[in-house]
């Protein structure tokens, strides 16, 4: 439960000790750099906009090779692939990198070049291949399709509409002109769609034919072929034939690249390094010999960065505390228990200036309040075994990744214990598989403490008590908080009189016949108590009513605030009765098992019904699991965002942005990084 300290630190160092300094501080990722020096006539910022421009473009194209590989030599994945982290690469692999990041580059070119040839061959097959389909009609004509006849005749070459024999032909252009010329008909080819024909004539009638053709709807080829169509059909095939084996040569190079997937990610970390590297140039303050770098660093690590700069550099280092008008970033640390609640933590905001992080008191009503939720031991125990294997196989998994396994297995933990505290696994599956596979409906697996299908109201009551507990926690944490910035008299005015108010309440209902027989309880308070309690409830309305506009100075705004403050306590009812959903979801939980139970069994034994059983319960207790799981982890966030973080926690913090190896494929290794 803490927020690290954090300090300002200042190095001045020479200009030609630049790039060795920050390509360090980026492996270290200790830093968080910020440019607060102006410019003067001594020190100015550089222009490194077409620097990163370069590299971005470099990554574009290696990611784009990347891709086009990935189609033509698919990369067989684990189903765990996202798991599995990213591997480690020394600092020493990295410099090696830099002096052949041209000859992988060279290699990405390479393969867009191929990518960009096989593409445009494919695309000249297709329009060839369109070109041999529109010759296949003129296959017959012994002719150049550009034939126009010799010096004494004229030729017209082309297609007629609709399917049309010699005699048909020669009709319709009798019908055009009674008076025509002889002419020379040759039927080239005739579909359903169009009539290919060749006609001869005279020169002198030449026009009186042409004209009488285009009556009955003659038309030329739109692309005839100098070549006769035969000689035109082999050109095709060999032009096809060459740009297929164009296109094959390029898949084979492409395929002998396979092996250089891993340089490729590489190229990519690396221009990814470099870019935020120039970023980073850009922010420096320089003059013609030197620099300065201004950030934010965590105290615990400053004197060991400071020691390790100097080991290797001329250079000067200054740590200062942070400005206290300025809110430095936030780091949170905790106790392996609590730190997998913190990505939840952040999902809402980091701690603001004055509070400070809830992650170890939020882990055990997050975890309890999971497993309450869930609550069948068989589906914690799923969780549990899940997110343990996982955790044991991979150990180079993410940390984010290896967070929320964390987390999900404490929940897990929690689910287990309330199910065997509620007699849930897989709902009644016990008594349904005795009961129906070996007619023994004496045994069955009951609960430790309660069932809460059978005493709801039991349920319920426990569920507000632990939201009671919730909220108080909440108030507890504000008191806190207020201890810590020396504000004693706002812990009374608003946590103690909250308590005083709340608890009177909850002690005179409890006192009360009705109430307690509404909620079924099986003790009640004696009357003294009761009045003990509504005089403590009292004394804490009073109290707030007076206290909670204190910061005006008009008595008027004063006592409307207070009045509005008080109004308050609604607030709290509603937030104690939102408690009933881990009464609802626990009972969801429950109910649909026993449901999926119920129907799996309804043929009853034999190994027909055993079948049937094995199917109903697999099927039916996946989805109840994976809807019960979602709907705990949104409904368990809930509660924490709005009932419990509403009494004491506004977040607005800035997470820490350290100057650090920001890669995709592997992690860059230093070793003052993992101190």
């Amino acid at each position: 439960m803490a927020v690290l300290q954090m300090k300002r630190i200042s190095i001045c160092a020479l200009k030609k000790d630049r790039k060795p300094i920050l390509e360090l501080l980026q492996r270290c990722g200790a830093v968080e750099v910020d440019s607060i020096l102006p410019e003067d006539s001594v020190f100015s910022h550089a222009d490194t906009s077409a620097n990163r421009s370069v590299f971005q473009k470099n990554i574009t194209a290696a990611e784009s090779a990347l891709e086009i590989l990935g189609q033509y030599v698919p990369e067989k994945k684990s189903m765990f692939a996202s798991l599995e982290g990213r591997e480690w690469k020394t600092s020493r692999d990295y410099d090696l990198f830099a002096q052949k990041h041209d000859a992988v580059m060279e290699i990405v070119y390479q393969i867009t070049a191929l990518s960009r040839s096989i593409a445009e061959n494919k695309s000249e097959v297709i329009k060839l291949e369109g070109q041999l389909e529109a010759l296949q009609p003129w296959l017959g004509l012994d002719l150049p399709m550009r034939f126009k006849g010799t010096g004494q005749t004229r030729a017209f070459i082309g297609t007629l509409p609709g399917g049309m024999d010699l005699e048909a032909v020669l009709t319709g252009l009798a019908g055009q002109n009674p008076d025509l010329p002889p002419v020379h008909v040759e039927i080239v080819s005739s579909s359903q769609d169009q009539t290919c024909v060749f006609v001869l004539c005279h020169k002198d009638g030449a026009g009186q034919v042409e004209e009488a053709l285009r009556g009955i709807g003659f038309a030329r080829p739109s692309n005839p072929t100098k070549l006769a169509p035969t000689q035109r059909k082999q050109e095709l095939d060999e032009k096809i034939a060459q740009a297929q084996k164009e296109i094959e040569q390029a898949e084979q190079k492409m395929i002998s690249f396979a092996d250089k997937r891993a340089e490729i990610r590489f190229a990519i970390d690396y221009f990814t390094m470099r870019a935020e590297k120039y970023a980073v140039i850009g922010e420096l303050a320089q003059s013609k010999r030197a620099f300065v770098l201004t950030g934010y660093i965590l105290a615990k690590k400053a004197d060991r960065l400071k020691n390790e700069l100097e080991k290797r550099f001329d250079l000067a280092v200054e740590f200062t505390n942070c400005d206290p008008a300025v809110d430095p970033p936030i780091v949170l640390q905790n106790h392996p228990f609590s730190a997998p609640v913190e990505g939840v933590l952040e999902s809402f905001g980091l701690p603001g200036r004055g509070e400070v992080d809830p992650c170890s008191v939020m882990s055990i009503f997050y975890y309890v309040l999971f497993g309450l939720m869930l609550s069948d031991a068989a589906y914690g125990l799923l969780v549990v075994i899940g997110c343990g294997v996982a955790l044991l196989k991979f150990k180079n998994m993410e940390n984010g990744m290896r967070k929320t396994l964390q987390m999900f297995f404490f929940c897990g933990i929690s689910t287990t214990f309330w199910g065997f505290m509620f007699g849930s696994f897989f709902g009644d599956l016990v008594g349904v598989v005795a009961t129906t596979f070996f007619g023994r409906p004496d045994i069955a697996l009951g609960p430790i403490w309660f069932e809460p299908v059978k005493e709801p109201m039991r349920m319920l009551v426990f569920s507000m008590l632990i939201g009671i507990i919730h909220l108080f926690a909440g108030l507890a944490i504000k008191a806190y908080q207020y201890a810590k910035q020396g504000a004693w008299l706002d812990i009374l005015y608003d946590v103690v009189f909250w308590y005083m108010l709340l608890t009177g309440l909850v002690v005179f209902a409890l006192s009360n016949s009705m109430f307690v027989g509404i909620l079924q309880l099986s003790f009640i308070l004696p009357p003294l108590a009761g009045t003990i309690g509504i005089i403590v409830a009292g004394i804490g309305a009073i109290g707030i009513l007076a206290t909670a506009g204190r910061e005006s100075r008009s008595p008027f705004k004063r006592l409307l605030k207070g009045a509005y403050g008080l109004y308050g306590v609604t607030g709290y009812l509603s937030d104690i009765l939102s408690y009933s959903r881990l009464l609802a979801l626990g009972l969801a939980t429950g109910v649909i098992a026993t449901v999926v139970n119920s129907m799996g069994s309804m043929l009853g034994g034999g190994i027909g019904g055993a079948i049937v059983f094995i199917l109903v319960f697999l099927i039916g207790h996946t989805l109840n699991l994976a809807i019960n799981l979602l709907g705990a982890y949104v409904h368990t966030n809930r509660l924490q965002f709005v009932e419990f973080f509403g009494k004491f926690y506004e977040g607005g913090g800035r997470a820490f942005r350290p100057f650090a190896v920001h890669t995709q494929y592997y992690n860059i290794k230093e070793d003052f990084q993992h101190e």
